[in-house]
């Protein structure tokens, strides 16, 4: 079962549908670069967030004894 992953990732671009040789221009950003930027953004936010907190407990737990 822990192997099912990688086999999948593995064999993702075979079950992709084929590409045509006409390349579209893009205008504005794909909906799915939006929400990439946004989920990278979150999880900077989250990260810092947390090592904020962690480093605040370790810095009160210094100044107690």
């Amino acid at each position: 079962m822990r192997f099912v992953l990688p086999l999948l990732l593995i064999a993702s671009p075979a079950l992709a549908d084929e590409r045509t040789d006409i390349s579209n221009h893009r205008v504005a950003p794909e909906l799915s670069d939006i929400a990439l930027f946004v989920m990278a953004v979150g999880g900077v936010w989250f990260v810092r967030r947390a090592l904020r907190k962690r480093f605040a407990k370790q810095a009160e737990g210094e100044t107690r004894d």
